[in-house]
């Protein structure tokens, strides 16, 4: 113990050991010592000295330091001493004051401590399990240590971590831990991981880091937070740059909704903390990471329009025109608003339709223009208001138009300030960045548009009282040929370029003034200073252009005479070297690498993005035109005139495809509809077929259940409900009582000639009052028993004619008509009126069936009881044969035999006579 109190500060007597073998005692100890006190009492008096022994710490004590981390795991106590050594050895005190020599010093040892570190990547595999332990002296100077090493060799470590298995994970770990030091260090530790490395940007954004992060941005008061906010901005920025996987994934999780918030300003914009302004200013930067030009024009647009649709451009807007907003977040504002916009039709209507919140109210276009043109505004202001107005005209030509119809005659309102008079000032004004910020604006309305390129040249200027007024194209010569500064020659050099450059009608306006061709090439053919060289290739491009765009319709300026005159004057080989000097210039290089103007200074502000495009699209083209001799021209025409004439046979061609296309396109969608139709009739029919089907069986199971079975048509078919063997039975019977009724009336008849035969003898019978008496009587009993059979004769008559009437009735016939019809159509109707007509038939039929059967039954009572009336008549009628046999017995004994034979043969003869 009296080694342990000498190293941590205790008098002991004797010389006092060096630093280096203090360190190389305690490495011995922890190598040799059994105990795990000492172990690591040793271990905590090498932090101690880490810091002020770095060297020798680190050389001698490392190796004993990870073994200690493979062996003692157990005491969490021991494990924060080594992991908080091995910081102190691989990270340098960040707070200590030190020259660049020194510093440099200590970055090389960190580094080869580090390398020596992971030279083993199972160092590195046991570091990411010590993040695992909860103990705080454990995962805090792990994140610390992990941290340093992703600062000095951070591509090998990222490595290591890559292929570990879910060491990604375990980072990410960090960011739900409950202890703040460790999830804010969690977040430095992130954002060295994910530095240049799209693989491990991937998997972090996989692991719900967009999610974790802005759900902390919003806890730490957003715009308002501290420097954790501002951390999570950084790491957002780490995972979104450059990498389009993440950036679509950020969109398709609708995190662009979440951003919205962070921009919602007060009216009170005094006092912004210098955090807050750095927060904001991280915040803008993140919104332009995901529109920003150098994306895929798919996904820039896709942001563009749900940045729209939820409100955030509008709150960027807002922002814009308040009062109080710091310069650098004004100017960041602008340029995020400038990329929302850019290439964006609805984003640019949107923007042209904001006014700023003055009296009366102007649009924020004229507001920001203002802007511009004012010397007086910071120059990173001015070149973002330009960029914004660049951005709200590209491909926008109905901005184009808009802005162009500013400088118009007929729409110049005097009352106003408009976008166009505010251009024409600054092209105009003696600042030089002013004139050269206007040139190019102007430049930009006239981008790709033909006609406000022709619209332009009606543009009219009053330079001044008492001279007549000048045109726009006119006055831009005039100011180059004073010979004003280099800036704003340049600038009215690329207007001009941009204005004749594939507009005939803009070369002839230039040409005809007499001066300008002189000019040009006075200026290229002159041999000036380093500065003027730019200038000349300029005037060289602009000649150039109208050789090649001519369309010879001036005489003393067709092609072949500017040719000649460059021969002549210039030369055609010093001509395309002062062409040259344009893409050969240094500032021309870094103009053409993004679309925004950034350059350091003012002075530098020469060349624009979109006109290094058109410098690289003409320099070949007029080279070519240059060289060409006249017969190669005519040639050149001949073919060209070939080439337009294929073109209109082509174009002819396309339009008629085009018809054909829209006319098959048109066939295509009636066959599509005629096919849909035609397959829901179809199923309409099939549904259909089905019902029938259905009803058919109905009907046979009716048939089945009646009794009324269709073999051959007519044959064993119903009658009203009637068998056709009951029919013929019933006629039977009914003939046979016709006969059985002959026969009575017959009888009858007999009778009745009899009685009337004792009639005639009733004054031979009043001779004897008994035998009158006996005779009346009897007279009266068969004229009672005539008249009921009689009675009985016309029920049968009746009974025998219903029967006739329904076997003959043709209603009966129309029935089975019918029914048949109804088998028919019932295939041919809907499901619900074929089954009610066959419920009403077989209403209909069994009350019929009903009806016939109870006539069939009086009918056979009738005849039963006419038989039984027969019977009994017959036997009255042979009693009253009895009787008169017995009374003509009497009348013969009484002696009137004689008359009763003349009567009888009076009765003979009136019998044959009838």
């Amino acid at each position: 113990m009296n080694f342990f109190r000498g190293v941590m500060g205790g008098q002991a007597a004797g010389p006092q050991p060096s630093g280096a073998e203090t360190i190389q005692k305690l490495c011995d100890r922890v190598a040799s010592s059994t105990l795990l006190e000492d172990r690591r009492d040793a271990v905590r008096a090498l932090k101690s000295l880490s810091k002020k022994y770095r060297m020798e710490v680190g050389t001698q004590a490392m190796d004993h330091l990870i073994n200690i981390l493979q062996t003692d795991r157990s005491d969490s106590e021991i494990i924060g001493y080594a992991l908080d050594t091995l910081y102190n050895i691989i990270c340098s005190d960040e707070e200590e004051e030190q020259d660049e020599n020194t510093q440099k010093q200590v970055d090389d040892l960190g580094a080869q401590f580090t390398d020596h570190f992971i030279q083993d990547p199972e160092h590195l595999t046991l570091l990411l399990t010590l993040l695992e332990e909860f103990d705080f002296h454990v995962r805090w100077p792990g994140v610390k240590l992990l941290t340093a090493l992703l600062k000095n060799q951070g591509p090998q470590v990222q490595g290591v971590i890559l292929v570990s298995p879910m060491g990604v994970s375990r980072l990410m770990d960090l960011l739900a831990d409950s202890r703040e030091v460790i999830r804010n260090d969690g977040l430095l530790l992130l954002q060295q991981l994910t530095k240049s490395n799209a693989a491990i940007q991937k998997i972090v954004a996989f692991e719900n880091a967009f999610e974790r992060l802005l759900d902390i941005i919003t806890e730490e008061g957003s715009s308002d937070g501290g420097i954790v906010v501002e951390d999570c901005l950084l790491l957002l920025l780490n995972l979104l740059k450059n990498n389009s996987s993440n950036q679509n994934f950020f969109k398709e999780g609708s995190y662009i909704q979440r951003m919205k918030p962070w921009f919602e300003v007060g009216d009170d914009n005094s006092g912004w903390s210098a955090q807050k302004v750095t927060n904001l200013h991280l915040m803008l930067q993140l919104v332009r990471v995901m529109v920003s030009p150098v994306n895929s024009p798919g996904a820039t647009a896709s942001c563009q329009k749900s940045m729209y649709q939820c409100g955030l451009l509008q709150q960027l807007c807002t922002i814009l025109m308040a009062t109080g907003v710091p310069a650098d977040i004004l100017t960041e504002t602008i340029n995020t608003v400038s990329e929302v916009i850019r290439g964006s039709q609805v984003n640019q209507d949107y923007f042209a339709s904001v006014n700023a919140p003055s009296n009366p109210p102007r649009p924020a276009i004229v507001v920001l223009l203002m802007s511009m043109v004012n010397e007086r505004q910071p120059f990173v202001l001015r070149c973002a208001v330009l960029y914004c107005f660049q951005c709200f005209l590209y491909k926008n030509q109905k901005g184009q138009g808009e802005i162009v119809a500013t400088l118009l005659p007929s729409t110049i309102d005097a009352n106003s300030i408009s976008a166009g008079q505010l251009l024409c000032g600054g092209l105009f004004s003696a600042d030089s960045l002013s004139n050269w910020c206007a040139a190019v604006a102007l430049a930009h309305a006239l981008q790709d548009n033909l006609t406000q390129k022709e619209q332009l040249l009606r543009v009219q200027l009053a330079t001044s009282l008492g001279k007549p007024p000048v045109s726009l194209l006119q006055q831009c010569t005039n100011i180059l040929s004073q010979g004003s500064k280099v800036q704003t020659r340049v600038g009215l050099l690329m207007l001009l370029c941009t204005w004749i450059s594939n507009c005939p009608i803009a070369v002839t306006h230039f040409l005809h003034n007499q001066e300008n061709v002189p000019f040009l090439t006075a200026q290229i053919s002159e041999n000036l200073g380093e500065d003027e060289r730019l200038v000349q290739g300029l005037c060289a491009l602009l000649l150039g252009i109208c050789i090649y765009y001519n369309d010879n319709s001036l005489e003393n300026y067709t092609k072949e005479k500017l040719k000649q005159l460059i021969e002549k004057r210039i030369g055609k080989e010093n001509f395309v070297e002062k062409l040259g000097f344009i893409t050969k210039h240094e500032l021309y290089s870094r103009a053409a690498q993004k679309p925004q103007p950034i350059f350091p200074s003012p002075e530098e502000m020469l060349f624009d993005h979109e006109f290094t495009k058109l410098v690289k699209e003409l320099e070949g083209m007029i080279t070519k035109a240059v060289h060409k001799s006249s017969e190669e021209e005519k040639k050149e025409e001949e073919v060209k005139k070939t080439l337009e004439q294929h073109d209109n046979i082509v174009t002819q061609y396309k339009e008629l495809i085009r018809e054909q296309d829209a006319q098959i396109q048109e066939l295509k969608e009636q066959l599509s509809s005629m096919t849909s139709q035609n397959e829901q009739m179809q199923a309409t029919m099939t549904q259909q077929l089905s019902q029938i089907q259905q009803h058919k069986d109905q009907y046979n199971i009716l048939k089945l259940k009646l009794g009324k079975e269709n073999q051959n048509q007519g044959e064993g078919s119903q009658v009203n409900g009637m068998q056709t063997e009951e029919l013929t039975q019933l006629r039977e019977d009914v003939e046979e009582l016709r006969k059985q009724n002959a026969l009575l009336q017959t009888q009858l008849d007999d009778k009745d000639a009899l009685i009337n035969k004792l009639v005639t003898g009733r004054s031979d019978s009043a001779q004897n009052p008994v035998n009158a008496h006996e005779l009346e009587a009897l007279r009266c009993q068969l004229q009672s028993q005539s008249a009921e059979l009689n009675q009985v004769k016309m029920e049968r008559q009746e009974l025998l004619r219903r029967a006739e009437a329904g076997s003959s009735n043709p209603e009966n016939d129309g029935s089975m008509d019918a029914l048949g019809v109804l088998s028919t159509q019932a295939e041919a109707k809907s499901s619900t009126e074929s089954r009610a007509e066959l419920e009403q038939q077989l209403a209909s039929s069994t009350s019929t069936v009903a009806i016939l059967q109870t006539e069939k039954a009086k009918l056979q009572t009738a005849v039963q009881e006419s038989k039984k009336e027969q019977d009994d008549l017959l036997i009255l009628l042979s009693d009253q044969d009895q009787k008169i046999f017995s009374l003509k017995q009497r009348l013969k004994d009484l002696g009137e035999s004689d008359q009763m034979d003349d009567d009888e043969e009076e009765e003979d003869d009136d019998e044959e006579e009838d």
